[in-house]
């Protein structure tokens, strides 16, 4: 069985109940996920060996972020039991026109204080398949820029497959230092990169002419060609670059596809009309754990590990909560065509 390795912060998830504001509410649902941690539950629930690295505080509440990945039958053998504190996110749910908003409490947790030399990468990748990373844990701090770099060049070093999810959060870039500071040298090191058109622009300048997702509809898969194109000649490691398609036409109704590029041919997937969004977070998540099952288990038909990704990420949006708690079967149901949502008795 494959070992997959995922390195990232589980947070406690906060919402107000519904699509209440956060001033209306007088409770809030709870949940615990992030990005990384997203990708590992994804993977186990396909039947992968599915490890989760971090560094999580031993309070009550970080023991229940580690019963939530050992739950969803992820590996923890490597977290680390340190720290202060586990990182918050707040989310109100947007509608129609209204859309979702993020509030992070992540100031003093553990993985913001993780330091290069915390974590004996090498032991972890002796018989390690694939690594996953994504630009949210540099962002956190300098200590956590550092400790994924150490982990990527252990990667490399071991012969270890290394993916990323650029993952551009501006609301957390506080530390002194600017994306294009620190993610050039980490993406370096990466054989498969995923990001979207925000993420190509905000960690190393590129974007792609005549696009504006803000204008809704679906988006043009062939106009994304450009940007992939660069950062492959920008980082001549990676063999395949992806990119998902979202047109947002509002909170609740978004299209969704994606495409690939393996340094000859763009794949361009089906594209999906998601209407009547039940959770958007998580989305690009589930297509990153969708692509790196479907790389694994379709090895040389990248046209079909696209579709599982999208497919895949296509049903996140109907799952409350961070994570992706669907099926191989499901997906695969999908992809045959069959959206039609009846029940199975």
């Amino acid at each position: 069985m494959k070992k997959i390795v995922t390195f990232g912060e589980i947070m406690l998830r906060l919402s107000p109940p519904g699509f209440k504001r956060f001033s209306q509410t007088y409770s809030f649902d709870v949940v615990y996920g992030g990005g990384e941690s997203n990708v590992a539950v994804s993977l186990a629930n396909y039947g992968l060996n599915s490890y989760f690295v971090s560094r999580i505080p031993t309070t009550d509440i970080g023991e229940c972020a580690v019963m939530e990945l050992r739950k969803r039958n992820v590996n923890t053998q490597h977290i680390l039991r340190q720290g202060e504190r586990l990182g918050i996110y707040f989310l109100e749910t947007g509608a129609v026109s209204r859309g979702s908003k993020v509030v992070y409490d992540r100031s003093h947790s553990g993985m913001a204080t993780i330091e290069k030399g915390m974590i004996d990468w090498d032991e972890i990748f002796k018989d390690a398949d694939w690594f996953h990373w994504t630009g949210i844990t540099p962002a956190l701090s300098q200590g956590a820029a550092d400790a994924c770099l150490e982990a990527i060049q252990s990667a490399n070093k071991n012969g270890v497959t290394v993916s990323t999810d650029l993952n551009y959060r501006k609301k957390l870039w506080k530390y002194g230092k600017s994306p294009m500071d620190i993610m050039p040298e980490l993406t370096a090191g990466c054989d498969v990169i995923l990001g979207n058109e925000e993420d190509a622009e905000k960690h190393f300048g590129l974007h792609p002419e005549g696009v504006d997702v803000t204008h809704g509809g679906s988006v043009d898969g062939k106009a994304y060609l450009s940007v992939l194109k660069q950062l492959q000649k920008m980082f001549p490691r990676a063999k395949k670059v992806i990119t998902t398609l979202r047109g947002s036409i509002s909170a609740s109704h978004n299209t969704w596809s994606g495409v690939l590029y393996d340094g000859k041919t763009l794949y361009e997937a089906p594209t999906y009309q998601i209407t009547d969004i039940v959770d958007r977070v998580g989305g690009g998540d589930s297509f990153m754990a969708g692509l790196i099952y479907g790389l694994l288990s379709y090895e040389g038909d990248d046209q079909k590990a696209l579709n599982f990704a999208v497919a895949a990420s296509c049903l996140k949006h109907t799952i409350k909560g961070d994570a992706n708690l669907v099926t191989v079967a499901e997906v695969e149901k999908l992809m045959s065509g069959d959206a039609s949502g009846r029940v199975s008795r």
